[in-house]
């Protein structure tokens, strides 16, 4: 059966030596094309050439950016029969964790191949951002695993420059990015992002809007950290909305990320939606946006929706 590999070469966890073991491991089954990433929108086109040539299995070596940018490559005129076998090896690997594929690469790729041969596939609902800048450029990008607005992004932002600054994305680099942005650069106090779905009153003054595609959010190391623990590759769109960036309200926020607890709201300093298929963004002053942990730049107005079974993945079961 004919394969497609997209390698991210300079992922965090990823190294010539792992890469090809499972290039070896992988061609014992398949008819297998291997392409490293050079340059940024370099797998976008690698996914439209998997769905031009209706490859029926996708693997994909690398974080979640270069899964992000392959499936928007995949699915860029429309629905996709190819299977994608997402094999981890960035920092955080949030998609395939979520999946239920293992962290370490060389036994991801033995669950998959196990799965493949098997036959175990599952369609999966997967979110889409409609997004405007201030310029009036027009943002269209489907997430596999999560999106933010506003500090969250800003956070993503901070971490882009580090890496071309030549500093390797850790978790302990994401801390320290995270105090540093908080204490030093950002408005605490007021903010002109508004968040709404049609026939309720908006929520004004949201700091942060952290949006679930599945559960749980992120990971830092082996620790998932998890607002929206309902959130589920089965349903729509979760959302946890800060609406107060004060220290108090902020360590309250991050203890229910923390602890993974279902409570819906604080206090008036955060608030959350389960199972939406769609809501809207709006701010008065630019602010920035995420997907997947990829910064897509500053909006003014964005549309969220949940595109139901639009992607076909291996389905990893448990043992």
């Amino acid at each position: 059966m004919r394969a497609i590999m997209v390698v991210n070469p300079n992922a965090t966890t990823t190294s010539p030596r792992v890469t090809d073991v499972i290039v070896r491991a992988l061609s014992n089954d398949f008819e297998l094309e291997v392409t490293m990433t050079n340059h940024r929108g370099h797998a976008f086109s690698l996914g439209e050439y998997a769905q031009n040539e209706a490859i029926p299995i996708a693997f994909t070596l690398g974080g979640d950016g270069v899964v992000n940018e392959f499936v928007n490559g995949l699915l860029h005129d429309g629905p996709s029969q190819t299977v994608l076998a997402p094999i981890p090896g960035g920092s955080g690997n949030v998609f395939a964790r979520a999946l239920g594929i293992p962290a370490d690469p060389v036994e991801a790729t033995g669950a998959i191949l196990e799965a493949i041969r098997e036959g175990n596939d599952r369609e999966i609902n997967i979110g889409h951002i409609h997004a405007e800048t201030a310029s009036g450029e027009i943002i269209e990008r489907y997430f596999l695993a999560n999106a933010g607005l506003g500090f969250d992004a800003q956070i993503i932002e901070a971490m882009d420059k580090e890496r071309d600054a030549g500093h390797v994305a850790s978790p302990r680099r994401y801390l320290l990015t995270t105090v540093r942005e908080y204490f030093t650069n950002t408005d605490r106090k007021s903010t002109a992002l508004q968040i709404g779905r049609v026939g309720t009153e908006a929520i004004e003054h949201v700091f942060i809007a952290l949006v679930q595609n599945a559960s749980p959010w992120t990971f830092f190391k082996s620790w998932a950290l998890d607002p929206n623990p309902a959130a589920s590759f089965d349903t729509g769109l979760d959302v946890f909305i800060v609406r107060k960036l004060d220290l108090v309200s902020t360590l309250l926020a991050a203890g229910k990320v923390i602890a993974r607890t279902r409570n819906k709201s604080a206090a008036n300093a955060y608030t959350s939606w389960h199972d939406q298929r769609e809501f809207w963004a709006n701010s008065l002053e630019p602010v920035p946006l995420q997907a997947d942990g990829e910064g897509l730049g500053m909006i003014v107005g964005a549309q969220f929706s949940s595109r139901p079974r639009a992607l076909r993945t291996v389905n990893v079961l448990s043992k």
